[in-house]
C-alpha cells in the first residue's frame, strides 16, 4: 500500500486533480481510496456526482463509538472509495484537530486493513500548514508529498509554504516531497516562475494540466473527465500526471 498527500492552495484545482487521479488510477485496476481533509467537505464530491458524503467528524458527532466503517467509507465512480474527514461546527474547534481526530478513527477502525487500497490519497487544504493540516505529511502516513500550483503569487506563496513544511518534516524521517503539479492559469511566464519554485526545493514538475473548456464542463455535471471526455487533452494530461504519482511512489 502506497500512500501519497495532494497539498495545494484552497481554489488552485487540488480536489478535481486528486478525485481525476483517483479515477484515472482506479482505471489502471489499482484499488485507491481518497480521503479529504479539508474542513469543506467536497474532496470526493465529483467521484459522487456532485453529493457531498457524511463526514468523519459528524458522524462521530451523532454516533459517537457506534461510528463503523461502513458509515464513514463511501464507494464512487470508477470504484474509488472515499472518506471526508470534515470540520468542526462554524465557530467552534479546530479544522487541523477534526483532521487528527478522523485520520485517527479511520485507522483505529482499521479502514486500511479491511479495504486494502493501493493507493491511499489525501487531499488537503495546503493554506495552513500547522496541525492537523500536517498530519498526513507525518510517519504512518503519506509516503510522498505532491503540491498542486499555478504561476499565480498566493498559490506560489502557499506551495513554497507547504514544500518547506515539507523538508522539515523530511528531516525527521517523514514523508518526501513528490513533485510539484502544475495547473496552469495562463499568467505571463507562469511555467518558469513554476520550474523556479521547483529548483529552490530540489524537486521536479512531474506533470502539467492546461485549463480547458472540458474540465468545466466536467465540473458542470459534477463527474471526472474521465466519465465524460476521456480522449480530450486534459483527460491524457491527467492520466500522464497520475502514472507520474504512481511512478514517485512505486
Amino acid at each position: 500500500m502506497k500512500k501519497l498527500a495532494i497539498y495545494g492552495k484552497g481554489g488552485i484545482g487540488k480536489s478535481t486533480i486528486s478525485c481525476n487521479i483517483s479515477a484515472a488510477l482506479a482505471a489502471r485496476g489499482l484499488r485507491v481510496m481518497q480521503i479529504g481533509c479539508d474542513p469543506k467537505a467536497d474532496s470526493t464530491a465529483l467521484l459522487h456526482g456532485g453529493t457531498r458524503i457524511p463526514t468523519v467528524l459528524e458522524l462521530e458527532r451523532q454516533k459517537g463509538m457506534g461510528v463503523t466503517l461502513d458509515d464513514l467509507v463511501h464507494t464512487g465512480e470508477g470504484g474509488v472509495l472515499c472518506a471526508e474527514a470534515g470540520g468542526p461546527l462554524p465557530g467552534v474547534g479546530c479544522a487541523g484537530r477534526g483532521i487528527i481526530n478522523a485520520l485517527e478513527m479511520l485507522k483505529r477502525l482499521g479502514a486500511y486493513e479491511r479495504y486494502q487500497p493501493d493507493i491511499v490519497i489525501y487531499d488537503v487544504l495546503g493554506d495552513v500548514v500547522c496541525g492537523g493540516f500536517a498530519m498526513p505529511m507525518r510517519a504512518g502516513c503519506a509516503d510522498k508529498v505532491f503540491v498542486v500550483t499555478s504561476g499565480e503569487k498566493m498559490a506560489k506563496y502557499a506551495a513554497g509554504n507547504i514544500c518547506m513544511a515539507v523538508e522539515n518534516f523530511q528531516n525527521r524521517g517523514y514523508a518526501s516531497l513528490g513533485g510539484i503539479i502544475l495547473n496552469r492559469r495562463g499568467t505571463e511566464g507562469e511555467d518558469a516562475a513554476v520550474q523556479m519554485l521547483a529548483d529552490d526545493f530540489h524537486t521536479k514538475i512531474i506533470g502539467a494540466l492546461d485549463r480547458s473548456a472540458e474540465i468545466a464542463e466536467a465540473e458542470k455535471h459534477d463527474c471526472t473527465l474521465r466519465a465524460i471526455a476521456p480522449d480530450c487533452t486534459a483527460a491524457k494530461q491527467l492520466d500522464a500526471i497520475a502514472a507520474a504519482v504512481l511512478e514517485a511512489v512505486s
